[in-house]
């Protein structure tokens, strides 16, 4: 009876394993090697430098499982939509499967924080990329500075527009922490050009969920009804994820925006957008999980656990060679 109890018991454990979908750490992968699982949690799959994270993270845990002999895999958690209570959940699944590391983009550090500080406190180390959560326990952040992000987005945009006119800032969640950092620096910038001004209709920042069509949908419905605006400042990319978003002719109202996409280098082509400031998407993905493995593997925390990306100014001088990217990025 004892010998019948231990196989049922076995069984019951082997089949609850296999429902949350993912090894334990430690366990072996085909050929002997170490299994090394990371649940990554960005803010949405709709936006597509995410997918570039993602594309980057399944690239290094190639190459980084190749130098390093084990086999890593990329638990991908993300929520469809940006929703923080979903990327809890999805923190708090990874953590009763007990993976080996988690990599998460913050849509709300303070609704997120605590799920971190209790993935950590049950041995498994958190790491932020892009949005961080920086009162919380992970270990280290990569992504842009967003003071610099907003700064240079609004700096580039007053440059090409003579110094003077009336600018309106696409401002994304407005509960996201980064985009709020971006979105204050865009201003302090401004104050620094005495014949510009931010209009003055709904604060000058307008808000959106962050998807492509109802990004697109807050910058028409913001230029039909203020059509003093001369410039647009974008602290993200996303109406340019889509085709035909700028509804005006081209160069009549000056646009600079964050990101560098495959879909919004043909705005730079076509004159409507000026100037792409291109974050470190697919680097989000690359750069962190090589910083992970050293921490699961050597227990190693990076000597700056802020590590900055850098930004790349993307023109239409330089467009068709920054494409060039995403061939190897994206296949694109």
């Amino acid at each position: 009876m004892k010998q019948w109890y231990s196989l049922v018991a076995t069984g019951l454990i082997a089949a609850s394993s296999l429902l949350v979908g993912c090894k334990k750490g430690g366990e072996e992968a085909a050929g002997g090697k170490r299994a090394v699982v990371i649940g990554m949690v960005a803010k949405s799959q709709s936006n597509d430098v995410f997918q570039a994270a993602y594309t980057g993270a399944k690239d290094a845990a190639k190459d980084d499982g190749d130098k390093n002999n084990v086999s890593i895999t990329i638990d991908w958690r993300t929520p469809a939509a940006e929703d923080a209570t979903k990327q809890v959940e999805a923190i708090e699944a990874l953590t009763r499967a007990h993976v080996d590391a988690i990599l998460v983009s913050c849509t709300d550090a303070a609704t997120l924080a605590p799920a971190i500080d209790r993935a950590v406190d049950a041995g498994i180390p958190v790491m932020t990329f892009d949005s961080d959560a920086p009162t919380s326990k992970r270990f280290a952040y990569y992504g842009s500075d967003h003071k610099m992000v907003g700064q240079k987005i609004m700096a580039e945009l007053a440059n090409v527009m003579g110094d003077k006119g009336t600018v309106a800032i696409l401002g994304g969640n407005q509960s996201s922490t980064n985009l709020s950092i971006r979105v204050q620096a865009a201003k302090d910038e401004l104050a620094k050009h005495p014949n510009m001004k931010l209009l003055a209709a709904s604060g000058g920042v307008f808000y959106h969920e962050e998807t492509p069509e109802k990004a697109a949908e807050a910058v028409t419905n913001a230029t039909n009804a203020n059509p003093q605006i001369e410039g647009w400042a974008m602290i993200g990319g996303w109406p340019l994820f889509t085709s035909d978003a700028l509804k005006w002719p081209a160069g009549k109202i000056k646009v600079v925006s964050c990101d560098a996409l495959p879909a919004e280098l043909g705005y730079l082509r076509d004159g409507h957008v000026q100037a792409l400031y291109a974050q470190d998407c697919y680097g989000w993905g690359y750069k962190s999980v090589g910083v992970i493995i050293d921490k699961v593997l050597n227990n190693k925390t990076p000597d700056n656990v802020v590590m900055v990306d850098p930004l790349e100014r993307v023109t239409k001088d330089n467009v068709d060679q920054y494409a060039k990217n995403w061939e190897k990025w994206l296949g694109k």
